[in-house]
C-alpha cells in the first residue's frame, strides 16, 4: 500500500489528526500546525487554502512533477478514506460491546439491595446473642481467672519452698546449670519477700549456691577439667553475680598454657612422612594429622575462646594475641621439619593441618584476620623450603663428586672418574627435574594458602636455581681446593694444594661444568618456561629471576679455570718429580752415563696416570699430529743445529761461549715454534699442554744446575730416549722436538765442558734401555 511508504511518525501524525478531528466538536480546538498559508505541507491545516495552495504549487513545479503530484494526493486521498472507514467500524464494534456490558449489570444488580438488607438483619441478631452469651458468663469467667492467678501464684510458693531441696539434688548429680537457672529464676521473690515470708527458703537456698560456687571455682581451676568445661564454669559464676573478673588473668593463662598441647608433634609429622612415601596414600595426607586428638584438641581450644569472648567481651585483644600465638607456634614446627629432606606432599600435608586450624579459629575470632596472618607467616615456611631443597640437591651433587677420592684400591669400577662424572651428571640433571617436579605439586595444589603464594613460589623457584648454581660454581672451586681469587696462569707456580684433592676430581669437576653448561641449563630453562612462567611479585626493576645466560658464562668460565688447575695439578706432581731429580745429585762430579736414569720411567709413568685418567672423562679430539713439517714457524730449534753441532765439537770453553754468543744472535732472527695454544676439552689437547709445561720446568731446573761433561752427556741420554714415547703420547709433535731441543741447549749453556755422546754411543744405551724395558714389561712389549 502507499502508507507504507509515509514514515511511522508521519503517519502517527496524521491518525492523532484523524481522531481529533472525528471526535472534536469544535473545529478550532485542532491544533495549527502552520501558520504559513503559503506553505506547501499546510494542506493537513484548519486554515488551508486552496487557491494559494495551487497557484504556489503551480509556481514552483513543471508539468511532470504536477501529474506526480496529482497521483500521489489521489492515493492519499484513497489511503485517507480506508483509514477513516476503518476507524468507524472499530468505533462501532465498541459501542456495541460496551451497550451489552452495561446491559449485563442492569440485570445483575437487580434483587442485590433486598439480599443486603437480610444480611444485615442476621448479623444484628447475631450480634444481640453473643451480647446476651458474654454477659451471662461474665461472672464465671472472672472467677476462672481468680483461680488461674492463684494456682501459679501456688506453684511459685511451692517451687520457692522445695528450691533448697532441689538446689541439694543438683549439687549431687553436679547439675550446675540447672541449679543457676532455678535460683536465678526464684531470685525477684526472694529480693520482695525473702526478709518476711521465704526468709528460711532463702537462707538455705543461699548455703546451697555458696556450695556451688565452691564447686564452680574448684573446677574452673583444675587442670583435669577441660576447657570448655572451664568456660562453662566461667559462665555460670557469671550469672551468679560472682566477681568474675578477677578470674579473667588466671583463665587466660590457663588457655596460655594449653597452646602447648594444640602444637604439631614430631611424631605425628614423621606419620606424615610415612604415608606420604606411598602412593595409595597420598591423597589422605592431610587426614593423617586430623585423625588425631588434634582436631579434637583445636576445636575444643576454638570453643573455649568463643566463651572467654563471652564472658570477658573486653578481651578481643588478649584472644587475637593467643590465636596468632598458635599460628606462629605452627609454623615454627614446620620450618624446623622443612630443614629435613622432606616431599611437597609431606609440607602440603602439614600446610594443610594448619589452613584448616587457621580456617576453625577465624569462624569464632574474625577480627584476628588469621587468614592473612598465617599468610605471611607461610611464606617464610615455604621459601625456606624451597631454599631447603635446593641444599639437599647441593649435597646429592657433592656427595655424587667426593666419591673420586676413594683410593684406586677402594675403588670397585675399573673407571671410577667415569662413574664418578655419570653419577654427577644423573645428580645435576635428574636431581633438577625431580626437584621441578616436587616445587609443580605445590603450583597445582588447590590448598587457598598456595593458591594465594602461586606468583611468590614462582619467583622462589628461579631465585632458588639462580642461587644454586651459584653455590655450585662455589662448591666445585671449594672441592678443587681452589678460590675464586686464585691466579689462573699457565706458568708452573708452587701453589698450595690440598694433599686431599685428587686432579681426577678437579677433571671431573671441569668436565661436569661443560655438561651443565651445553645440556643441564637449556633443559632446566626449558622446563621453568614450561611450568614456571609468572610470577613477578619481587618487581621487573630487579629484573628476571633466572638469568640462564649469566649461568652458562659462569660454568663456561669455571670449566676452563677447572682444566687449566687440572693442567697445573697434573703438572706440579710431574715438577715435583723433576726438581728430586736435578737438586739431589751434584753435576758437577756426575759420572759417566751408563744407562738411562730411572727418572724417565717414573716420568713416563706419571704420563701415563694423567693419559689414563683423561681418558675417562674427556673424549678424544681429531688427531692431527703437528709434525716439524706443519709448522708455521721455523723447524728448527732458536738455536740451529749446525751452530750446536759446531759447538759441541769444541772442546775449549772459550770458544764454546763464544758460539753461545752467535746462537742468541740466531735466536733474534728466527721465528719460534708456537708452543702454548689454547687448551681444548679433548684428550690430546690435555695430555699435550702437561707434556709441553712439564718440559718448559725441566729446561727451568736445568738452568739452574751447573754440569760436568757427564752430567751434560746424561741429560742428553735421557732426553734423546724420551723423543719417542713422547712423541707418540702428543698431537704436536713440533712443540716437544723444540722443547726438547732447548733442554739439551740449555744443559750445554750450564755445561763446564759441553762435549756431546757421540750417536753411536747414544743409540747403544738406548737400545740396552729398550730392551731391558721389555724384560721388565713383556706384555706392554
Amino acid at each position: 500500500m502507499g502508507t507504507d511508504d509515509v514514515p511511522l511518525d508521519d503517519k502517527a501524525k496524521r491518525m492523532r489528526d484523524l481522531l481529533s478531528s472525528f471526535y472534536s466538536p469544535d473545529p478550532s480546538s485542532t491544533p495549527n500546525v502552520s501558520s504559513k498559508h503559503g506553505a506547501l505541507d499546510a494542506i493537513n491545516t484548519n486554515s488551508f487554502n486552496a487557491d494559494q495552495y495551487m497557484n504556489l504549487l503551480v509556481q514552483k513545479s513543471n508539468l511532470e512533477a504536477l501529474l506526480q503530484r496529482h497521483v500521489e494526493m489521489a492515493a492519499e486521498i484513497k489511503n485517507l478514506d480506508t483509514d477513516l472507514q476503518m476507524l468507524v467500524y472499530e468505533n462501532y464494534n465498541k459501542f456495541i460491546s460496551a451497550t451489552d456490558a452495561i446491559k449485563r449489570m442492569k440485570s445483575n444488580i437487580v434483587g442485590m439491595e433486598a439480599n443486603m438488607e437480610q444480611l444485615l438483619d442476621k448479623i444484628m441478631s447475631v450480634q444481640s446473642r453473643s451480647d446476651g452469651v458474654n454477659t451471662s458468663l461474665f461472672e464465671k469467667r472472672e472467677h476462672i481467672e481468680k483461680l488461674h492467678r492463684t494456682r501459679n501464684l501456688l506453684r511459685k510458693v511451692q517451687f520457692i519452698y522445695d528450691l533448697p531441696a532441689r538446689l541439694g539434688k543438683c549439687i549431687k548429680s553436679e547439675a550446675y546449670a540447672d541449679a543457676v537457672k532455678f535460683y536465678t529464676g526464684a531470685m525477684p521473690i526472694f529480693k520482695a519477700y525473702g526478709d518476711s515470708s521465704f526468709q528460711d527458703c532463702k537462707r538455705a537456698s543461699e548455703e546451697a549456691v555458696a556450695i556451688i560456687v565452691k564447686n564452680l571455682q574448684r573446677k574452673l581451676f583444675s587442670d583435669s577439667e577441660s576447657i570448655q568445661a572451664r568456660a562453662e564454669a566461667a559462665v555460670l559464676l557469671k550469672q551468679l553475680d560472682f566477681p568474675v573478673d578477677s578470674l579473667k588473668a588466671k583463665l587466660l593463662q590457663k588457655l596460655e598454657q594449653s597452646l602447648g598441647d594444640l602444637q604439631l608433634k614430631t611424631d605425628e609429622l614423621e606419620n606424615v612422612t610415612v604415608e606420604s612415601t606411598d602412593p595409595s596414600k597420598q591423597g589422605k595426607v592431610s587426614d593423617s594429622i586430623r585423625s588425631t586428638p588434634h582436631e579434637a584438641s583445636v576445636r575444643e581450644f576454638a570453643e573455649a575462646i568463643c566463651a572467654y569472648r563471652v564472658i570477658f567481651p573486653d578481651s578481643e585483644k588478649q584472644l587475637i594475641t593467643l590465636a596468632q600465638d598458635l599460628v606462629i607456634k605452627h609454623f615454627e614446627m614446620t620450618e624446623q621439619y622443612v630443614k629435613r629432606r622432606i616431599s611437597s606432599a609431606n609440607l602440603l600435608g602439614v600446610l594443610r593441618t594448619i589452613w584448616t586450624d587457621v580456617l576453625l579459629m577465624d569462624e569464632i575470632l574474625c577480627e584476628a584476620v588469621l587468614p592473612d596472618f598465617s599468610l605471611e607467616a607461610a611464606q617464610v615456611a615455604v621459601k625456606q623450603y624451597v631454599a631447603s631443597t635446593f641444599t639437599h640437591l647441593l649435597q646429592d651433587i657433592s656427595d655424587a663428586l667426593l666419591k673420586v677420592n676413594i683410593s684406586p684400591k677402594e675403588a670397585a669400577e675399573e673407571f671410577p672418574l667415569q662413574v664418578a662424572l655419570e653419577a654427577s651428571k644423573k645428580a645435576v640433571l635428574q636431581g633438577s627435574m625431580d626437584v621441578l617436579l616436587d616445587f609443580r605439586q605445590l603450583l597445582d595444589d588447590d590448598l587457598g594458602l598456595l593458591v594465594k603464594l602461586r606468583d611468590f613460589i614462582i619467583d622462589w623457584v628461579q631465585e632458588g636455581f639462580q642461587d644454586f648454581f651459584r653455590a655450585l660454581d662455589d662448591r666445585f672451586l671449594l672441592l678443587s681446593g681452589k678460590n675464586n681469587s686464585s691466579s689462573q696462569d699457565n706458568g708452573l707456580t708452587e701453589g698450595t694444594q690440598s694433599e686431599k684433592v685428587l686432579a681426577g676430581l678437579v677433571l671431573v669437576l671441569a668436565q661436569l661444568s661443560v655438561f651443565i653448561e651445553q645440556t643441564a641449563i637449556p633443559r632446566i630453562t626449558e622446563e621453568i618456561a614450561a611450568s614456571f612462567s609468572g610470577g613477578g611479585v619481587r618487581g621487573y626493576e630487579n629484573g628476571p629471576a633466572f638469568v640462564p645466560g649469566e649461568i652458562c658464562r659462569i660454568f663456561r668460565s669455571a670449566g676452563e679455570k677447572l682444566l687449566h688447575h687440572y693442567i697445573n695439578m697434573s703438572t706440579q706432581r710431574v715438577s715435583t718429580l723433576l726438581r728430586k731429580r736435578f737438586t739431589t745429585p751434584n753435576w758437577v762430579k756426575h759420572k759417566e752415563p751408563r744407562e738411562v736414569h730411572m727418572f724417565v720411567d717414573l716420568f713416563l709413568q706419571e704420563l701415563e696416570a694423567v693419559g689414563s685418567e683423561v681418558k675417562q672423562i674427556l673424549p678424544q679430539g681429531l688427531l692431527r699430529k703437528h709434525r716439524r713439517s706443519d709448522s708455521n714457524g721455523s723447524t728448527t730449534s732458536s738455536r740451529s743445529n749446525p751452530l750446536r753441532d759446531d759447538k759441541m765439537s769444541r772442546s775449549n770453553t772459550h770458544r764454546g761461549r763464544s758460539q753461545l754468543l752467535e746462537t742468541h744472535l740466531a735466536k733474534l732472527f728466527k721465528q719460534k715454534v708456537e708452543i702454548f695454544t689454547k687448551v681444548e676439552y679433548t684428550q690430546e689437547s690435555v695430555v699435550t699442554t702437561i707434556v709441553k709445561l712439564c718440559l718448559k720446568s725441566l729446561q727451568e731446573f736445568v738452568r739452574l744446575q751447573t754440569f760436568n761433561r757427564s752430567g751434560f752427556q746424561q741429560i742428553q741420554l735421557d732426553i734423546q730416549f724420551l723423543r719417542t714415547p713422547l712423541k707418540e703420547t702428543v698431537e704436536d709433535e713440533a712443540a716437544i722436538d723444540f722443547l726438547l731441543d732447548e733442554v739439551i741447549v740449555a744443559a750445554s749453556e750450564r755445561c763446564l765442558d759441553p762435549i756431546p755422546l757421540e750417536p753411536p754411543i747414544l743409540d747403544r744405551l738406548i737400545q740396552a734401555k729398550l730392551a731391558k724395558s721389555k724384560e721388565q714389561n713383556p706384555i706392554a712389549s
